[in-house]
């Protein structure tokens, strides 16, 4: 047996994904593709083998950023689009715990757009999932920086004609160590990409698709268009963004890997957690 199935087998042993649940209901619309991507969050945390109290959870704005409040890890449920800010913040104080910021296309893309960027750019070991359901859900429908250019809705009949954001693309050109597409659908490969997203040294970002039933029921056919990826392509950047842009956008499963180093460790706090909670005591 391998090292990796060792320590997966004891991790598994050790935690079970229902010590991830927080007890509250999600209030998810029925069918909502979240909940898959819960699902799997929960299982690949156990395996992961670090316990609840070691993990945070930052998100933004939106249906998907609701997420933090259904698990039992340390959560903060920020202002729209701020997830990565604060989630890098939260690692350069305390390197030692496992950060991962999620949200949806609208809060991270959009108003959030230029974080994702630099969040890249500075490739700290962190992960970002983000549940991209090509539609703004929680305000009632509108076109998001994914949604295709022709998409007909109330709110924008005919199309917005804008060109949909490529976030892979951008991952990979932005400077991302790690980034792949899930699809909520199929939780089990989705599990296992969170895994190796978290185990990955650096920035790693999964785009999952995560299908929105109440404005974009279409989306449902997601299940007959995603497949397997062509290729994992390693350290070539500029080859790795000529085949996101040359794919038709449900490919699935790790699309590129590098080992860039991460943020040079002299910008990570070497303060010790006692003297972080000394800074704020409060004198009597």
């Amino acid at each position: 047996m391998s090292n990796a199935a060792i320590i997966d087998a004891a991790s598994a042993e050790a935690l079970d994904p229902s010590d991830f649940h927080s007890g509250a209901t999600p209030i998810w619309c029925p069918g909502c593709g979240d909940y898959g991507v819960l699902s799997a969050l929960e299982h690949a945390l156990a395996i992961n083998g670090r316990p609840p109290h070691e993990v945070v959870l930052v998100s933004g704005i939106g249906c998907s950023s609701r997420l933090p409040a259904y698990t039992s890890c340390y959560g903060f449920h920020g202002v729209h689009g701020r997830a990565l800010p604060f989630a890098a913040g939260v690692k350069l104080a305390r390197p030692d715990l496992e950060v991962i910021a999620v949200g949806g296309d609208g809060d991270g893309y959009s108003i959030g757009g230029n974080h994702f960027i630099h969040a890249c750019r500075r490739n700290l070991d962190m992960l970002y999932l983000v549940m991209d359901n090509r539609v703004y859900g929680m305000t009632k429908g509108q076109p998001s920086p994914t949604t295709e250019a022709d998409w007909d809705s109330d709110i924008a009949p005919g199309g917005l004609g804008l060109r949909p954001f490529d976030p892979l693309a951008l991952a990979i050109a932005g400077g991302a160590n790690f980034v792949a597409r899930g699809f909520s659908g199929r939780p089990q490969e989705l599990k296992d990409l969170i895994v190796e997203g978290l185990r990955w040294p650096g920035f790693a970002f999964i785009d999952v698709l995560s299908p929105c039933m109440a404005f974009r029921s279409e989306e449902f056919g997601w299940k007959e268009s995603v497949h397997p990826v062509a290729r994992t392509i390693e350290d070539d950047r500029a080859a790795a963004h000529a085949a996101v842009l040359a794919e038709d956008g449900y490919s699935l499963g790790v699309l590129f890997k590098d080992h860039r180093p991460s943020l040079p460790a002299r910008y990570v706090a070497q303060s010790s957690l006692s003297e972080i909670e000394q800074q704020f005591a409060v004198c009597r």
